[in-house]
């Protein structure tokens, strides 16, 4: 095989291991902390006594598992991550990782991670499960939706519906989170994650070394990255308008910090050497990070503080349906 970077021969260690399990990326993991917002702001009645304790269990849970789905992508990408200007020097093609043990470390992480779920209940252990598999359809043959184009964003990104009810099942919801919500959610994270594409395609900038690099950018152009992220932020606003209105009239004061969050991104991704290829390094972005902590200020405000007045700005002026 022919790559346009070196193979590194190197040996196994602890140091491989740990790194390809990413830990770093964890705290990609925040976007459970939304699920349970919304059922204790939604659900109060059925809120559960020991919320810290089940927090501090569901986030290892998740976590392990998400670092599961880590340590089988690193495994799986290690021959097309030679062809990427930096990846190549990544723990499994530079050597650094025992191949047998990583799968014993994959299998055993999702173990772990599962089981903590089930001390919180069966709805939780079964969303992280499901967030497992998730990973599977994303990385191994036959499926490995990674390799599809549109179909890597939509399934990776799905990632995001099931931690915000993971979020929903942590506090003791017994409902399940509006599908509104949840549609809303994968949305944002298919709009974060065609962005990511976006800016790895145009840092290659070689579409033989891109497509060698991941087989969905065989069929991605700049042109065709950039309308599905105008798909996708739509189709995320369009929802998130669709759960406000039905369900909490106030949020919709938040819309502006959304789409400033959305619009931030947007730029970064638009940047050379984008950030954005490297989302575990965005909180050294302080307009990003400004925005996101405003944004997620006023969501918890909206949540809990209600605005009479609010309906009477949003009623009806002009003849509707019921009215004929």
């Amino acid at each position: 095989m022919v790559t346009g970077q070196p193979v590194i021969v190197g040996r196994a260690t602890l140091r491989g291991h740990l790194a390809i399990a990413r830990v770093d990326h964890w705290f990609k993991n925040v976007f459970v902390i939304p699920g349970g917002i919304a059922a204790a702001a939604m659900d109060p009645q059925h809120l559960a006594p020991n919320i810290p304790t089940r927090a501090a269990l569901g986030l290892a849970s998740v976590c392990l598992v998400a670092s599961s789905n880590y340590v089988i992508n690193e495994v799986l990408d290690a021959p097309s991550d030679l062809e990427h200007p930096t990846k190549f020097a990544r723990p499994v093609p530079a050597g650094k990782v025992n191949i047998p043990l990583a799968y014993v470390q994959w299998l055993a992480l999702m173990v772990v991670g599962v089981g903590l779920g089930y001390l919180i209940s069966v709805p939780f252990a079964g969303t992280v499960l499901a967030l497992w598999i998730m990973g599977c359809v994303y990385n191994i043959r036959p499926v490995r939706s990674k390799d599809l184009p549109y179909l890597d964003v939509l399934s990776e990104a799905v990632n995001n519906p099931l931690r915000m009810l993971a979020g929903w099942f942590i506090v003791g919801s017994a409902s399940v989170a509006p599908g509104s919500l949840l549609l809303s959610y994968w949305m944002v994270g298919c709009y974060f994650m065609a962005m990511k594409r976006y800016a790895e395609y145009r840092e290659i900038a070689d579409s033989t070394r891109a497509a060698a690099y991941r087989k969905s950018f065989r069929f991605y152009t700049e042109e065709r990255l950039l309308v599905s992220i105008m798909f996708y932020g739509s189709a995320a606003m369009l929802f998130l308008g669709t759960f406000v209105m039905r369900y909490r009239l106030e949020l919709i004061l938040s819309f502006p910090l959304i789409a400033l969050v959305m619009a931030v991104y947007l730029y970064l991704g638009l940047k050379p050497d984008s950030t954005v290829q490297r989302p575990e390094g965005l909180y050294r972005e302080p307009t990003l990070m400004a925005a996101v902590v405003a944004c997620s200020v006023a969501i918890c405000i909206l949540m809990v503080v209600d605005i009479p007045v609010l309906p009477s700005l949003v009623a009806p002026t002009a003849p509707t349906a019921a009215a004929h």
